[in-house]
């Protein structure tokens, strides 16, 4: 849930400070880009903290993957480039276009965790309805970015 407030409060507020004068901001496209790099951010970060919140997003990957380590690793260093890309204008499109990539091929591990009833930060998973329509709007948010 906190990646969804990142998401639409940064975008929200970059979007204000567009409006305020800010002309890199002036208008609904950058203010997302923002939004959706500063959640990305926020995201990114737990793949590297102490071992209690990487051992959580590694048991999430589904079973079936090799290497979990690996991939929550990879998936991190992912986020964090795109984050960095969404921020220059002729880069904003590709970054956008792979994410939405990411995040569809990301999506299965939080079915995953949500059906094993796993947790994240020590609290449960968010529901998968409420995942789902969350994702909708991430998605949302990157074809906004590409455009």
């Amino acid at each position: 849930m906190v990646p969804f407030v990142v998401l639409i409060a940064g975008s929200a507020l970059l979007r204000l400070l567009g409006l305020a004068g800010v002309d890199s901001l002036d208008g609904w496209q950058p203010a997302v880009r923002g939004g959706l790099a500063l959640m990305l951010v926020c995201t990114a970060l737990p793949h590297f903290r102490p071992p209690a919140w990487r051992a959580e997003l590694i048991a999430m990957v589904p079973p079936a993957l090799p290497r979990p380590d690996l991939l929550v690793t990879l998936t991190g260093v992912l986020e964090l480039i795109a984050a960095v890309a969404l921020l220059f204008p002729p880069l904003a499109p590709y970054a956008a276009v792979g994410l939405v990539l990411l995040m569809s091929a990301m999506f299965p591990a939080n079915v995953s965790a949500a059906r094993r009833g796993l947790t994240l930060g020590g609290r449960p998973v968010t529901p998968l309805p409420l995942r789902t329509a969350m994702q909708v709007v991430f998605v949302g948010a990157a074809v906004v970015a590409a455009a």
